[in-house]
């Protein structure tokens, strides 16, 4: 079995990997990164290094690679190449696999919740229809369509996950528009002060990396799911993290901009992707506990995760 994994070297991917052995023991993993690392490193964006990558048959791919929201924003074109054209390239070049006659390749796409846009406040359910107001998520809404007609036609078996704010991204990481998500978290362990670029009452979906690749895992295993499926996440305020927490050092400076597009989340109702046996961290004391696990996972071994 081969599985490719793209966007290597990013913090949720790192920890796909790590679980990757033991749910696939006998799998030859193909890892690839835009940075330099211990994997193939090359851009997506070329088209020449996704048939590469390709050349030989694949079974299992994680496309995780993308250019964040913010940054998308400011490099529209880069943000074309790396969001849209190179998830589409890859998957015509796996359904090119099917139609050769070989194995049908399973593609786990990382989508967003970027794709709704803003949301009233009343509780959405996991079908809310897509509005994106950014390119970013304008983007993955296109790729899953996409994905999705190659899945009717037989030639992938695609499912794009759209994943809530992952924390903690590392510190200082640059181009998400809700770094402040994961920067409490920062704060919170080295006791120092943070300014919060929203209010404490601002709420948005949260789910901690490790729950995230165990979803990751899951889709790449369980059978009879939707093309498209919003995961379960947990709907809180940023008081309620941060209490969790025990941080006294985070002070408070809102930001309409960025509360409007980050901070204004309504709970989020999704029956049947919990049923389908997708995990979230139920409650802002699990998601903190889990957190603060992973970085210290990371702290432990801060070379490499591969």
């Amino acid at each position: 079995m081969r599985v490719l994994v793209t966007g290597a070297g990013g913090f949720v991917a790192q920890a796909l990997i790590r679980a990757l052995p033991a749910a696939f023991p006998n799998a030859e993993l193909i890892l690839t990164d835009r940075a330099p690392g211990p994997w193939r490193t090359g851009d997506l964006g070329d088209p020449g290094f996704i048939d590469q990558l390709t050349e030989a048959p694949l079974d299992l791919v994680f496309h995780l690679a993308s250019l964040p929201g913010t940054l998308a924003e400011r490099e529209p074109e880069r943000a074309r190449r790396i969001n849209l054209d190179a998830p589409l390239h890859l998957a015509d070049r796996l359904a090119a696999q099917t139609r050769a006659g070989g194995v049908r390749p399973r593609l786990v796409f990382a989508s967003s919740i970027a794709v709704f846009g803003p949301l009233g406040s009343a509780p959405v359910s996991e079908d809310h229809p897509p509005a994106p107001t950014l390119s970013y998520g304008a983007q993955k809404w296109m790729t899953e369509i996409y994905l999705a007609d190659l899945t009717r036609r037989g030639d992938l078996d695609a499912i794009s996950l759209r994943l809530p704010g992952i924390v903690a991204r590392p510190e200082g990481a640059g181009g998400f528009g809700s770094a402040f998500m994961s920067e409490i978290f920062h704060a919170a362990r080295k006791n120092r002060l943070y300014t919060c670029p929203t209010g404490p009452d601002a709420t948005a979906w949260w789910m901690s990396r490790s729950t995230c690749a165990a979803n990751l895992l899951h889709a790449a295993t369980a059978r009879d799911l939707p093309p498209t499926v919003t995961l379960p996440a947990l709907h809180a305020s940023l008081r309620d993290v941060v209490e969790a927490l025990g941080a006294t050092q985070i002070t408070w400076a809102p930001d309409p901009k960025i509360e409007t597009l980050f901070g204004r989340q309504p709970p989020l109702l999704a029956p049947k992707a919990l049923a389908a046996g997708f995990r979230t961290d139920a409650t802002p004391k699990a998601l903190v506990e889990q957190v603060l696990h992973d970085l210290r996972t990371d702290a432990a071994a801060p070379s490499s995760l591969l």
